[in-house]
């Protein structure tokens, strides 16, 4: 098969496709998946900038997201048979085998029966962000109907998911973007409050927007400066979700005086940790997200598409900023 390999940590070009032999016949609750898509995320190029979390099984092949057909599976498989559609977010820290290939072998507790009514290529681009939004917003953020809440880049991977996700729930949202297109693109998905972020100052227009009080929950996808500056945006004793870690010299003044609940996410630590339960549980909250976009209630877009072998080129696209949606890789 032919697989995408980070050779050595670096620019873009240290992913170099290469023919490697196909895994071997799943076993026991495997299956083995004949890869159509695979999603390119943030962590991937954080990964081949400074190596993935397990240097010494260099080389590695990158790429957490994926969604292909089911090839095989293992004698204790009840869930899936050959012939199935299905997505899933598993691999490519560098401990086992990413997506950047054309086959993978996947415990089947991580897997979901991709939606049927979209592409492979949106299927692929949509479990990373799907995780990540549902857990800040409905497991940290503990988000309720008529809540009022902050999503910073509303219009990138997991901010135009997490705006439609809040919606579902009943919840009124602003969202901040760098450009009138985004606006228009997050309030075709739900958002009540596209704040241009670049012309005017969100916390003003967000305290205009509640009355005075602030945002129930501010959810966090750009991380630096933006937690801090986010704070006196939040109502007191509410919430803020970042994935990102806090930068060492943030001041937590106005979010003590403030009695904010801080929350933290990384939905890769199931992955990093071996907690079987909560990767499980991670392949539920994907199956609960096909019946919602099957539903016509989510959707997942997808901005650029790259054949495989052009891995190197779609990093370098999403370093340059900016982009609307998921990248995708195609293995045909």
């Amino acid at each position: 098969m032919q697989a995408v390999f980070m050779t050595a940590p670096g620019s873009p070009e240290v992913l170099q496709i290469q023919e490697v032999s196909q895994p071997l016949p799943p076993e026991n609750t495997q299956i083995l998946v004949k890869v159509k898509a695979a999603g390119v995320n943030p962590i991937d190029t954080k990964l081949r900038q400074r190596g993935t979390f397990y240097p010494d099984r260099m080389t590695a092949i990158l790429g957490c997201d994926g969604a292909g057909i089911v090839e095989a599976v293992g004698a204790d498989v009840s869930q899936f048979r050959s012939g199935d559609n299905v997505y899933f977010c598993h691999g490519g820290l560098g401990a086992v085998p990413g997506n950047y290939g054309e086959y993978a072998i996947v415990e089947e507790r991580y897997v979901a029966h991709k939606p049927v009514s979209i592409s492979f290529a949106e299927a692929a681009a949509a479990p990373l962000v799907l995780i990540t939004a549902w857990e800040s917003l409905y497991e940290r953020g503990r988000l309720a109907p008529g809540d009022k809440v902050l999503i910073h880049a509303g219009a990138g991977g997991v901010g135009h998911v997490a705006i439609q996700l809040a919606k579902i729930k009943g919840a009124a949202v602003a969202t901040t973007v760098s450009s009138p297109e985004k606006a228009e693109f997050v309030q075709t998905l739900g958002a009540d409050l596209a704040i241009l972020y670049k012309q005017v100052d969100f916390v003003s227009e967000v305290l205009a927007w509640t009355g005075g009080e602030g945002v129930d929950l501010a959810f966090d996808t750009v991380g630096g400066e933006t937690l801090q500056q986010t704070f006196p945006a939040v109502r007191v004793y509410g919430d803020i979700v970042t994935i990102l870690e806090p930068a060492a010299s943030t001041s937590w003044k106005v979010a003590r005086n403030r009695n904010l609940r801080i929350s933290l996410e990384l939905m890769l630590t199931p992955m990093l940790q071996g907690l079987t339960e909560a990767q499980q549980h991670h392949g539920e909250i994907l199956t609960e997200s096909a019946r919602l976009i099957d539903g016509g209630k989510l959707k997942i877009h997808v901005a650029h598409q790259f054949p495989l072998k052009e891995a190197a080129k779609a990093h370098q696209l999403l370093e340059s900023g900016g982009i609307t949606g998921k990248i995708v890789l195609l293995m045909d």
